[in-house]
């Protein structure tokens, strides 16, 4: 069995950050998102990777290399633009040959990775497994339409009237029947190959599409928002460690401050991350915060967010649900000088607060 990661998307709901960075390396825990996803595949026994990259390919290879810091062989597949999934696995054709393969998202989370859910595909190999999770507002995914015995018999791109609250979840297994079905669909109204449309004329051929309802933890690391949450829930799993200096410091549950760090002067409330070399006095980090290396918090307060890599806050009083690329310097805005102007008649009287 082959993987397939896409890491080609350009990530618009993520800018500004994504326009100096690819959007699957904006880091989670101080771990860019795309190494979970490897670090799934690998845990999951796959260690041929083929990896679509698009814009921001020279990044990502930088980042990943040739895989052998996960113990896998990778290979880089160029899509010229993002024309959807399933034209992702159309010019990826040569990579995977007639091998089974999974397809993961680069910018998913998936608590607990995939290891099961590949061990059944390998056992029982239907020639498409999707993985489904409920969700509030259906009609911004893929959504799956189940008969009364669970079976898969329609699916549909963002919908507007969503006929289930069963959205895809950004892992899919293939067989090679899909390469049949994806040379045969036409784009779809956003001028993409939708790998909902491939799965569905496999389910019109009567091929065997079956599907696993998750209820662990999914995320479309596509937003802010989402960032964050999947932020907060890898936070949740942190052993507390403290490489790093701490004095006159108040450190409270799960932290984790890495070698090169020098903390004074002041309180972390955890689950908190402070990164290598960076240097943290007189503030507050308050929980779920994670900050990368070799950045500066002094006199702030902040919580509940991702500071990247080379960035510093200084003076401000209180940070939360933010997300702050790297090299960015926030500081107070300096005070207006006070004035008062006036245009007074004979004899008045003014009194003027101090």
């Amino acid at each position: 069995m082959k993987a397939l990661l896409l890491s080609g998307g350009s990530g618009t709901r993520l800018r500004p950050i994504t326009h100096t960075s690819a959007k699957q390396l904006v880091p989670v825990a101080n771990k860019p998102v795309l190494f979970y996803g490897l670090e799934a595949i690998a845990d999951a026994g796959v260690t041929e990777v083929g990896i679509v990259v698009g814009d921001t390919a020279e990044e990502i290879r930088e980042a990943v290399g040739d895989g052998s810091a996960f113990g896998l062989d990778i290979t880089y597949i160029p899509q010229s633009a993002p024309l959807g999934l399933a034209h992702a696995v159309l010019i990826a054709r040569e990579f995977l040959g007639d091998d089974d393969f999974v397809m993961y998202l680069g910018d998913n989370f998936v608590v607990g990775g995939i290891t099961g859910l590949v061990d059944a595909f390998r056992a029982e190999r239907p020639d498409a497994q999707i993985m489904l999770t409920r969700v509030a507002d259906p009609a911004a995914f893929g959504v799956a339409e189940l008969d009364a015995a669970g079976q898969v018999i329609a699916l549909e791109e963002k919908p507007e009237h969503p006929k289930s609250d069963l959205a895809l979840v950004g892992v899919y297994l293939f067989t090679p029947a899909i390469h049949e079905a994806v040379r045969s669909i036409e784009p779809s109204g956003r001028g993409e190959l939708e790998i909902t449309h491939a799965i569905q004329w496999l389910i019109d051929a009567r091929r065997d599409v079956r599907s696993t309802t998750i209820s662990g933890y999914w995320k479309d690391t596509g937003n802010v928002a989402d960032m964050l949450e999947v932020n907060r829930s890898v936070l949740e799993t942190l052993e507390r460690r403290i490489d790093g200096e701490a004095e006159d410091c108040e450190i409270i549950g799960r932290v984790r401050i890495e070698a090169g760090a020098r903390v004074t002067g002041s309180r972390i409330v955890g689950p908190a991350i402070i990164g290598a070399d960076t240097v943290i006095s007189d503030s507050y980090v308050g929980p779920f915060t994670s900050i990368a290396g070799d950045c500066r918090i002094d006199d702030s307060e902040i919580e509940y967010s991702i500071v990247l890599r080379g960035s510093s806050v200084s003076g401000v009083r209180r940070v939360e649900a933010s997300l702050i690329g790297r090299n960015v310097e926030v500081t107070p805005a300096p005070r207006k000088p006070a004035a008062h102007r006036f245009v007074l008649g004979d004899h008045s009287k003014v009194q003027i607060a101090p």
